[in-house]
């Protein structure tokens, strides 16, 4: 269920009154690890990447929030009281409306439409974090690397990817070095085609 389809009129009104409307561009962080969430974020429109981090800075992407999501372990934290597990990105430049956690809270009681878009979000970020894990345990590095470029090319409705080896690195986990080697095998297979900060999905 995405936000858009909210049909109960009440609700609706309510959604519209709540205009902290911030713009975000690419790169910002809107929510890090180990920080109380004092917010819920709703994306209207650009994209965030929710990823993972350890101390030494290796990070791992978990998902992405596309316009009409949240980010449930945002809610999870801020509902709870507790601090972030998870870091969020700005992919593409963003409008994102920044509801009160207090109005979350109400409306899980006063709006059945919001507790459903809850739990289905919190479906399918746990059916995408199983995808993850079965990933990283089972499948070789080209498969997830091939599935991450896939993502991508949806997100930015394009076969053109303006993208780094260690952007990818980063977002899978792996080195750099892994990464374009693991490329220049694809590109052998004539899956895609490389260019200089830049891969074309065939």
């Amino acid at each position: 269920m995405n936000i858009s389809e909210i049909v109960d009129p009440e609700f609706k009104k309510e959604i519209a009154a709540s205009r902290d409307l911030k713009h975000f561009p690419s790169g910002s962080v809107i929510l890090d690890i180990n920080s109380y969430v004092n917010y819920i974020p709703l994306v209207i429109s650009g994209s965030v990447k929710v990823v993972r981090t350890e101390e030494d800075g290796r990070e791992i992407l978990l998902y992405y929030l596309t316009p009409g999501e949240s980010c449930i372990s945002s809610i999870l934290s801020g509902l709870a009281q507790d601090t972030s597990k998870v870091k969020a990105i700005v992919e593409e430049d963003a409008e994102i409306l920044m509801l009160s956690l207090s109005k979350g809270k109400e409306w899980l009681t006063k709006y059945p439409e919001w507790s459903t878009f809850v739990f289905q979000l919190y479906h399918k970020r746990f059916e995408d974090l199983v995808t993850m894990v079965n990933s990283i345990a089972f499948q070789k590095v080209d498969v997830r690397l091939l599935y991450l470029l896939d993502q991508k090319s949806q997100l930015y409705k394009s076969k053109e990817l303006s993208v780094t080896h260690q952007q990818l690195a980063d977002e899978l986990g792996i080195t750099r070095e892994a990464v374009s080697r693991v490329l220049k095998q694809i590109e052998t297979e004539g899956k895609i085609k490389l260019s200089r900060n830049k891969i074309t999905l065939l």
